[in-house]
């Protein structure tokens, strides 16, 4: 008999991921407050800027000289899911699109063709601490739509949909649905040319929090789906009689029934699911393609065009000190929240 849970991994920077995932990263900082500038007011001094990707004081710069992130990078192939829980996110990009998210919101990004752009964290709170927590997940594309037109689309927070159980002891478990179909309740839509955007391929992203001393039981996937959750913040669980304490990926059998109990604290997992995109993954940093050949012809491409070039003041570009939530796309037309 197969068993339920397959494999626990134990969860570092960068998660294990499954077809159709080609990467997962879980970003935890505890930034001191700002400058008007958006930057840490705090010392660099000591830090390996441009680099910095080991904690000190509780936070990292990433590859950002003044302000943390990611200043402009090119990606082809793929998309982005980047999930902000806490904090805030400003995004430019090489067709002109930006934009300011957080604090629940979620971007979906189809890179497709190629495009470059930038991911700063800015540190809007002048007066306090400015924690940031996010997910960033790359879902690949199949080969037909990997040279698709470069989109993104953003999930606000308050129009994502939850699903909501109390157990029978009265504990509380909510589902916060990025992707996919939970008890009837249906995600917003992704982007178009997503393989998450077509029901048979199974794919689902759900944060799910779980009060402690809650039980849920997780519902049955396709016998082709892959299926993994991250406990990444809490104590210990227990699914299906097995104790897993937090810190651990766990790969279980989508088809089979998972009882998950949250122990002696809130219980924080992250659900990545899909069904494989049965074809060759060749990777070379940000380019995602199918071929060798394919990823020299990306870098020759983005070497010749540089995917519409930057036409940003700054590689590291953020929108002020306002704290409005906004999109601006490539069409003209704009989310202001």
């Amino acid at each position: 008999m197969k068993p339920s849970i397959l494999t626990v991994q134990p969860l570092g920077f960068m998660w294990p991921v499954s077809n159709p995932f080609i990467f997962c990263a879980h970003h935890l900082d505890y930034y001191p407050s700002g400058k008007p500038d958006l930057s840490p007011n705090a010392s660099l001094k000591g830090r390996t800027i441009g680099n910095d990707f080991t904690i000190r004081d509780g936070w990292r710069m990433y590859h950002g000289d003044s302000v943390p992130g990611f200043p402009v990078h090119p990606h082809r192939g793929f998309e982005t899911v980047t999930i902000v829980q806490q904090g805030f996110v400003d995004h430019s990009d090489s067709h002109g699109q930006a934009g300011r998210y957080g604090q629940g919101d979620v971007q979906w990004m189809t890179a497709g063709s190629g495009l470059q752009h930038c991911e700063m964290f800015p540190l809007l709170n002048q007066d306090q601490g400015n924690t940031t927590e996010l997910f960033q997940v790359w879902l690949n594309l199949p080969k037909e739509r990997k040279m698709a037109t470069p989109y993104f689309k953003m999930l606000w927070s308050e129009d994502i949909p939850l699903f909501k159980h109390t157990d029978e002891s009265g504990k509380f478990v909510e589902v916060k649905i990025i992707a996919g179909n939970l008890n009837g309740i249906q995600a917003l839509k992704p982007s178009p040319d997503s393989w998450a955007a077509f029901p048979e391929n199974e794919v689902s992203i759900w944060a799910i929090k779980m009060e402690a001393g809650a039980t849920w039981t997780l519902p049955v996937a396709g016998p082709l789906a892959s299926r993994k959750l991250y406990f990444h913040r809490g104590g210990s669980i227990v699914v299906n009689d097995t104790e897993v304490k937090v810190g651990h990926a766990i790969t279980v059998d989508p088809e089979a029934t998972l009882k998950i109990e949250s122990k002696e604290s809130d219980t924080f997992i992250l659900l990545l699911q899909g069904n494989s995109i049965n074809e060759p993954v060749v990777q070379y940093g940000p380019f995602v393609m199918n071929t060798q050949e394919e990823i020299r012809q990306a870098i020759f491409d983005y070497q010749q065009t540089e995917f519409g070039g930057w036409p940003w003041a700054n590689k590291d570009q953020t929108h002020g000190l306002e704290r409005r939530r906004f999109a601006r796309h490539s069409d003209g037309s704009e989310e202001i929240k």
